[in-house]
Order: structure tokens, then sequence, then C-alpha cells
């Protein structure tokens, strides 16, 4: 059986992936503003974020005028 396609999720960029959206979403991920409370590399220990869906996120954050957390 197929995983259901969850997108969207909250304002997170489609262009992450549905695996990616799903995971984040799992995490208690759901809002570019709950992104930017993270670091990158804590983004990519969750299963399923890949460096692609990071770099997405941060150019997504950039466009609202946050960052990841330092």
């Amino acid at each position: 059986m197929a995983t259901p396609d969850i997108r969207p999720v909250g304002d997170l960029p489609d262009a992450i992936g549905k695996t990616a959206a799903r995971e984040l979403s799992g995490a208690g991920i759901s809002l570019l503003s709950t992104v930017s409370e993270h670091t990158p590399a804590e983004l990519l220990a969750i299963h399923g974020v890949g460096p692609k869906a990071v770099r997405i996120l941060g150019e997504a954050l950039q466009e609202r005028g946050l960052s990841y957390r330092a």
C-alpha cells in the first residue's frame, strides 16, 4: 500500500518532497518558523530528510527573512 502524500504541510515548500514533509511533520515541524529553530544538522538527523530538502528549506527561510539556528 502506498504512503499517502500529505502535502502541503503548513507552509513548508512542496519541493522538499513527500517523504521529507511527512517526516518533518511527524517530528512536529510543519512551519518555516519552526524549521528556523533547528540547525541543518538536526534536520539531517531526521530519517527521510536529506541534503536537498535542507537546501530547499534554507532557501525558503531566506525568502522569509529567516535562517537556521546557529
